[in-house]
């Protein structure tokens, strides 16, 4: 009558049993048998919320209370959430209800195969299920409580009606006023499950896209130890794992990021009596409960998860996915008794996959400032105001609209003052935090894991927070210029050139793979050797011969958690080349070699001590030159390491290496042939080598290159300027320094003639034709194969080439 069972239920019995536990019901029931464990249960109905509720009278009362409230007012809002929950938990159940809830306990006692200690008591966990929650248009996830680690009957009756009472929180009542919905339209069902012993190993979150652009070829997965409230709250930075899709489907351990969390703490059980320390649960008496303690400084410094189970989560979310068919938001739960990993819960994701993909909002900073804090960007806006330091949820009365709210972390009942945030900074947490998910959904930027913030950032400061960097979020000094750029993306005319895109930050990859591009021509290593590895190849190789302890000390933070140096690089040259690729996955992805001058090396983490002093380092040892070199053949061989891994083992075969500054073709030869040596071998697996053609050379002997490389590709900006003898960083000889020159123009025509002849692509990655609308429209009369762009011409510039090759009947 007020009880069904997850075996019974289906995603139909929303109405019934809310989202959260027809969700249940559905993977229990449906997908368990394709081995997506779920731990057993029961929900109390919403037929049952509403006989307590009405039969008490209590919904009068309630209506009464909320009557002519202002969310905005947030001590109005505090005063009329306290006094509806106290109206709820002073009201006592029905007999018949009591009586069925404790039958169900019971029996779930029975049906506990892991039950051999105690035949009459068993550790549940206890969740409220709106029944307008999870749905696709409106997320009423984390609105209401979650009690873990209850256990007993008294204590499973009360855990229940404390549920009932969060559908009242100041949180849940802004919400709803904001969605629209009415609060006695919505009911409350309460699930009971099988409590996963997460305290004793892991758990998190985990999502099929990411949730920063949403670009659905991924799957992000958060943990931390213990129990999964301190994920979803954002009291720990979890470790952060992104999953290629596709690669998993063909069988390959496709992680193409892996990211050590802080995890200082986590929650655990709560065993015996009441506990005193800091943290511990009062809601319960005898061992029901939970409390924090610390990690040891070991275990931080270790991944919670093997990265088997990673893959194994991984699965386990697309196959979710796939059964529903929208991208999902997960929790999961292992298990540190068995060892094994459990699916609690699924929803849908209501942020991003909602986001129609019709307008690109591109914001921009006009220039840079004093950086005081830095963290984890969450989206990619901008927002300035004064800070507001929180320290206490007592202090939120006094939070204005427009200021930036600076705390420890968020939760749930921090929700009425985040919608008057003109931006977020938290200093713990994670990208799927409460604070990142709430942000995202409102449309504010927000900063996580800014560690000191509360510390640094001076109460009524002005301030401009910045999450349009990439994945790291600045907060600086002042109000700075902006700019926001607002792109409408109609349906696109196809073109024979191809338009493909320059990439250099990784980060900003997922985001910029809506645009229509055709694939990328260019993505430059140097981005991710500066802003992920900072140290010089050879300091790692060399690890131990460096004597000055400042430069050990800098990489051995950076490189903590790797006892192999040089592994460090690999992974993370693989990773950042590897977000690329996937986001533009099957699509081309053309990767440029490192080509840092030796004054550029130098600037890196113990560069110097490495690297000649040039005269002209412009024209000295850069590009090819460096690659066969026996000085730096252990630093190349890294780089190769890290091609093949994202290549071979995550399967994102559509890489295309390219090779720069490769002043003969007898240089050619011995760069390929020191590829070779390391593993990486053109044609085997599809292996493509491009050429740049950047020096004259590589024009006027472009038949002879074609010979042993597979395309080209056209680097306008140091072709000019060698063509030219001019310096493009001279301000004395700029206004001779144009690409539009007749004698550039011919080499360009010149390797485009030839390239064609050996049947070999050749496309242009230089910033002329974003500069130069006629540029471009030479370029596609004169047969270009394709044309890469920056991101900000990108739109505009292949509305160019749709005109030229109208004009030409292409």
């Amino acid at each position: 009558m007020y009880i069904r069972w997850f075996k019974d239920l289906t995603i139909k019995d929303i109405p019934s049993v809310g989202g959260k536990n027809a969700s249940l019901g559905e993977m229990y029931r449906k997908l368990a048998k394709k081995g997506v464990p779920v731990p057993n249960g029961f929900a109390l109905t919403a037929s049952a919320y509403w006989k307590f509720i009405k039969g008490a009278r209590l919904d009068k009362k309630i209506k009464q209370a909320l009557a002519g409230l202002d969310v905005k007012n947030v001590r109005a809002l505090a005063r009329a959430g306290a006094q509806v929950r106290q109206i709820i938990l002073a009201a006592e159940w029905p007999d018949d209800m009591r009586k069925e809830m404790v039958e169900a306990y019971q029996k779930l006692i029975k049906s506990d195969i892991r039950n051999s200690e105690s035949p009459t008591d068993i550790d549940v966990a206890v969740r409220s299920s709106a029944t307008a929650e999870d749905l696709p248009a409106a997320s009423f996830a984390g609105q209401q409580e979650t009690y873990l680690n209850v256990r007993g009957e008294a204590a499973l009756l009360t855990a229940c009606k404390k549920c009932i009472a969060s559908l009242f929180t100041d949180r849940a009542i802004s919400y709803r006023q904001a969605q629209g919905f009415s609060h006695l339209a919505v009911a409350l069902s309460v699930g009971v499950q099988l409590m996963v012993r997460s305290d004793l190993a892991a758990s998190g979150v985990m999502f099929t896209l990411d949730t920063e652009s949403g670009f659905p070829g991924v799957v992000l997965i958060n943990a931390a130890y213990g129990l999964g409230e301190y994920v979803v709250k954002g009291r720990v930075t979890p470790d952060q794992w992104f999953v290629f899709k596709d690669g998993v489907r063909r069988g390959l351990p496709a992680i193409i990021s892996r990211k050590l969390g802080s995890k200082e703490v986590k929650l655990v059980y709560r065993q015996g009596t009441r506990s005193k320390e800091q943290g511990a649960s009062r809601e319960f008496r005898g061992q029901s409960g939970t409390r924090q303690v610390k990690v040891p400084a070991i275990q931080r410094q270790k991944f919670c998860l093997r990265n088997r189970e990673v893959i194994q989560l991984a699965k386990w979310g697309m196959l979710i996915e796939k059964h529903y068919g929208r991208p999902m938001d997960i929790e999961w739960a292992k298990d540190g008794r068995t060892g094994k990993l459990y699916i609690v819960q699924a929803r849908s994701e209501t942020v991003k996959s909602r986001a129609t993909g019709n307008i690109i909002e591109t914001y921009q900073l006009k220039k840079r400032g004093k950086v005081l804090v830095e963290g984890v960007s969450v989206g990619q806006k901008i927002g300035q105001g004064p800070v507001r330091i929180i320290n206490a949820p007592r202090q939120m009365k006094s939070f204005k609209p427009g200021e930036v709210l600076v705390t420890k972390i968020t939760d749930p009942d921090w929700e009425p003052i985040m919608r008057l945030a003109a931006a977020v900074v938290t200093e713990q947490g994670g990208k799927t935090s409460h604070a990142a998910i709430v942000s995202r959904e409102l449309g504010i930027p927000c900063i996580v894991g800014a560690a000191e913030a509360r510390r640094r950032l001076k109460p009524g400061s002005e301030v401009t927070v910045s999450c349009a960097e990439g994945d790291v979020g600045f907060i600086y000094a002042g109000r700075l210029p902006f700019t926001v750029k607002r792109t409408a993306v109609a349906k696109l005319t196809p073109t024979r050139t191809k338009v493909y895109l320059n990439i250099g930050d990784p980060h900003q990859a997922f985001y910029l793979s809506s645009l229509p591009a055709d694939g990328v021509g260019l993505a430059r290593e140097e981005f991710i050797f500066t802003n992920f590895i900072k140290i010089h190849p050879l300091a790692l190789v060399h690890y131990q011969k460096i004597k000055e302890r400042k430069i050990t000390n800098q990489i051995d933070r950076l490189t903590a958690g790797y006892r192999n140096k040089t592994q460090f690089l690999v992974d993370k040259l693989a990773e950042g080349i590897a977000f690329i690729a996937a986001a533009f996955y099957p699509r081309p992805v053309i990767v440029r070699l490192s080509d840092f001058k030796s004054n550029e090396y130098a600037t890196l983490i113990g560069g110097a001590g490495f690297e000649p002093r040039e005269e002209n380092p412009m024209l000295g040892w850069r590009g090819a030159a460096r690659y066969y070199d026996p000085k730096f053949q252990p630093a190349f061989a890294l780089e190769c390491a890290a091609f093949k891994k994202a290549r071979t083992e995550w399967g994102l075969k559509n890489i295309i290496v390219m090779v720069p500054f490769c002043r003969t073709v007898a240089e050619g030869r011995q760069v390929l042939s020191t590829m070779k040596k390391f593993g990486l071998i053109r044609g085997p697996g599809g292996l493509r080598v491009y050429v740049m053609c950047e020096i004259p050379a590589n024009a006027l002997l472009a038949s002879e290159f074609a010979k042993i490389f597979d395309g080209f590709s056209i680097g306008s900006n140091d072709l000019t300027q060698l063509t030219l003898g001019v310096d493009r960083d001279s301000a004395l000889v700029s206004p001779l320094y144009d690409e539009r020159n007749e004698a550039v123009t011919s080499l360009i025509r010149m390797v485009i003639k030839a390239a064609h002849a050996a049947g070999r692509p050749v496309d242009i990655c230089g910033q002329a034709p974003s500069d130069y609308p006629e540029f471009a429209a030479w370029l596609v009369r004169e047969g270009i194969d394709a044309i890469s762009l920056n991101p900000d011409a990108f739109l505009t510039t292949r509305e160019r080439v749709v005109t030229a090759e109208r004009q030409l009947k292409l």
